[in-house]
């Protein structure tokens, strides 16, 4: 599995309007903290990523150009996701590397 790629405004827009099933176009920018719980807990479900903000974080987001910097920097610094079977990128075992021995 590949992490989505990190949201946009327009995707930020888009996941705001499912709250209270609205148009995106609908969407005010300024944010009150009940769309903003909402909003973290959507993008947490989402991207498959938990964010961590402080009190004081949490507050600095008052527009959806505030909350779109937060979602962006969390999914880059998250990285791309990988499935388990993929998550080991190792070469399969040397057979002419006695057991136990470390790789190169």
């Amino acid at each position: 599995m590949t992490r989505l790629a990190p949201p946009d405004r327009t995707d930020v827009l888009a996941m705001l309007a499912t709250f209270g099933e609205r148009s995106p176009g609908a969407v005010q920018d300024a944010l009150g903290s009940l769309e903003l719980t909402w909003l973290i807990a959507e993008f947490e479900q989402r991207f498959d990523i938990e964010l961590e903000l402080s009190d004081e974080r949490f507050e600095t987001i008052r527009t959806v150009d505030d909350a779109t910097e937060v979602l962006r920097a969390a999914v880059l610094a998250a990285g791309p996701a990988t499935t388990e079977a993929a998550a080991d990128t190792r070469p399969a075992a040397d057979s002419t590397r006695p057991a136990g021995a470390a790789r190169p």
